[in-house]
């Protein structure tokens, strides 16, 4: 009989039980890919690993009669290492907009979850569909869709919360590890979720409760971290930050996010790294964390998509 003495409760997300079950309290629902009747983007799944069942849902843009390839996101999503989905109807929305108004092919990750698949597994799988991923450069790969009209030349990597922290980790792979075929131009973290041991900007402020879900969730999706001051955790001791393989990076922070003062540090971190690249912070106000995804058809997340594609598209962060 299953226990229901409670380990960790880390409601409204999940709840786990000594005997190591997980209760996902949000992000359970799915949705099946579509031809999107408001964007004309089509999606598919693909399955990249059946050892491992990492997958993908791939985008592409309503067919044109232009022939040029399309720019490559690589998308991550969030939901604290532990919950949501690739395959959510709150990321396959997200996806259909983004790709349609950037008018770029994106793939987005479905990795396995903590805490049954602790860190550092959701990196793994990660990278083992990147390394999916180039070996399409030559147009020989396994998917039609990214033989045909994705350009591995101009890719971007993209991720929001914990996503973000796990793009982040990959754009440093690919400079420390390498991956042939792939070029990076560009890494888009939104929302990212970094910590460390030491309070900055406005975390004194926060509700204690906060700060202790913030900073205990870490050490359930990875029990083998050293601290709070984890190079996974905290940019600033991570040793090749300034290996980071992209040329361009955009932080999107938002004023009422718990969150908000670890994108601002992880900037100035990067600037101080060596790193040669150009990064910009661009602060939404009035809003929270992850709020274009909570309310997708608000004006600031029509606006804040639009931004994002203009950053795919090669222009600045605004």
């Amino acid at each position: 009989m299953a226990s229901t003495e409670i380990s960790h409760n880390f409601s409204p997300m999940l709840i786990v039980y000594k005997d190591g079950r997980a209760h996902r309290l949000a992000g359970n629902e799915l949705i099946d890919p579509s031809l999107d009747p408001l964007t004309g983007v089509e999606s598919k799944d693909v399955v990249i690993s059946p050892e491992t069942a990492v997958s993908a849902r791939i985008y592409r843009p309503k067919p044109t009669a232009q022939s040029y390839k399309f720019p490559l996101l690589v998308y991550i999503h969030g939901g604290g290492f532990c919950i949501e989905s690739a395959f959510s109807p709150t990321y396959h929305r997200h996806l259909n907009s983004l790709v349609a108004e950037a008018n770029a092919v994106a793939v987005s990750v479905e990795y396995r979850r903590a805490p049954e698949h602790p860190l550092p597994i959701a990196y793994e799988d990660t990278w083992a569909a990147l390394k999916w991923v180039a070996a399409h450069s030559a147009g020989t790969g396994p998917e039609e869709w990214l033989n045909g009209i994705a350009d591995l030349d101009r890719v971007y990597f993209a991720g929001d919360s914990a996503g973000a922290n796990i793009a982040n980790q990959m754009a440093i792979r690919v400079r420390t590890e390498g991956v042939s075929g792939l070029n990076l131009r560009g890494l888009i973290l939104v929302h990212p979720y970094f910590w460390g041991g030491k309070l900055i900007g406005d975390e004194e402020k926060l509700n204690p409760e906060d700060r202790s879900f913030i900073e205990k969730l870490w050490y359930l999706v990875c029990p083998t971290i050293s601290g709070l001051d984890d190079p996974i955790v905290n940019p600033e001791f991570e040793p090749k930050l300034g290996l980071v393989a992209a040329e361009r990076v955009a932080v999107y922070v938002a004023e009422k996010d718990a969150l908000k003062d670890r994108g601002w540090f992880y900037s100035e971190c990067l600037k101080k790294s060596g790193w040669g690249g150009a990064v910009d912070v661009v602060e939404t106000k009035g809003q929270g964390h992850v709020f274009h995804l909570f309310n997708p058809t608000s004006n600031e997340a029509v606006d804040f998509v639009g931004k994002l594609a203009a950053f795919i598209n090669g222009g600045r962060p605004e």
